[in-house]
This record gives C-alpha cells, structure tokens and sequence, in this order.
C-alpha cells in the first residue's frame, strides 16, 4: 500500500488551525499509516502587535479581532474559546513557540527515530499549546509557559534549550518559513 505524504503549515496562533485539529484526528484514525502529515510551521502571526492593530484598525483592533474569534468558535462546538482571547492574553509573536515546538520535534527524532510514532508527544505538546492559549488564554509565546506545558508532557527541557542554543531548531524552523514561503503558503492551515 502506498503513502500520501502531506505536508501541513500551520501557525500555533491561528484559531482555524485549532479548530481544523478535529480533522486532523480523523484523519489519523480513518487512514492510520497511509497518510503520513508532516507538520510545518508558517509565519502569519509573527508580529501581533504590528499584525493585529493594523489588520484589525477599522474593525476594532484587539476587541473586534476576539469578538471575530468569538464568532467563529460559535459554530465549531467541539473547540473552546476562552472570551478574553486577545484582550488579556497578547502573544507577541508565535515565532517563540513555533522554535520550541521545532526543538521537541528534533528531541523527538533522536529519542525515538523517524516516523509515526515520533509525532506522538510533538503532536500532544503542539495541542497543549494551543488549547493554553485558545481555551485557557495563556501567552504561549512565553518560555516559562511553554516549559510547564511540555514538561508535563514528558519533555526534555534540556535537550530543547540544547537544539534551541546550538541553533539547529533555529535552522529547521527558518527551512519550515522559508519552504512556506516558496510554496506560496498564505494561510494556517495549508496542505501540500
């Protein structure tokens, strides 16, 4: 049996990237090892403070831009939106987490070697964070948090500040921006 390979952009700050986890999920568990997602990171809220006042100036900024998320959160039930997204919580970027994730990927690859099953606590992590900032309106931009959550998971933080520090998450990660950037990816999410 052969393989689709996809690749999948994504932002970790993107709400329809949330929601399409659902998707995702069923994908996994309708195809098993016949679709095989490998997990890219683009850039679409690499700047919020710069990003949201701007994209959102005439619409109410901050307030309108949660009040939008809101909105859409009401018609997929199975995701939670906490209802001060935005307004209390204001990741600067998802750059920081995007890097980290990126180091738990490469630990992950060493641990357990290529494939599936290396996903595993990558995927988990990836959904932590993002249920930390959508549901429970945490800044997941911030190190600290980012560390809670993955070391709950069973994460090496050790091994991640060493990927991050010897710059090879850095340089995965900017491979990951640079591809999205070729493939002309403008949105989170996208599969090629």
């Amino acid at each position: 049996m052969s393989v689709v390979k996809v690749s999948y952009f994504s932002d970790v700050l993107c709400i329809w990237a949330y929601i399409a986890q659902a998707r995702i999920d069923a994908v996994k568990e309708k195809f098993g090892d016949t679709v095989e997602l490998d997990h890219r990171f683009c850039s679409v809220f690499g700047n919020t403070p710069l990003k949201i006042p701007t994209t959102w100036r005439d619409k109410g900024e901050y307030a309108g831009f949660n009040a939008h998320l809101r909105n859409v959160a009401l018609q997929f039930p199975h995701v939670e939106l906490h209802p001060d997204v935005w307004l209390t919580t204001r990741p600067p970027t998802s750059t920081s987490a995007h890097l980290f994730m990126t180091a738990v990927r490469q630990w992950q690859h060493e641990r357990d070697g290529e494939g599936e099953a290396a996903e595993t606590v990558f995927d988990e992590v990836l959904w932590a964070f993002r249920c930390a900032f959508f549901r429970d309106c945490r800044d997941i931009a911030r190190w600290d948090v980012q560390c809670e959550l993955a070391e709950a998971l069973g994460v090496d933080i050790a091994a991640i500040e060493r990927h991050i520090h010897d710059g090879t998450a850095h340089a995965r990660l900017a491979s990951d921006y640079q591809d999205a950037d070729k493939m002309r990816i403008e949105g989170s999410p996208s599969f090629v």
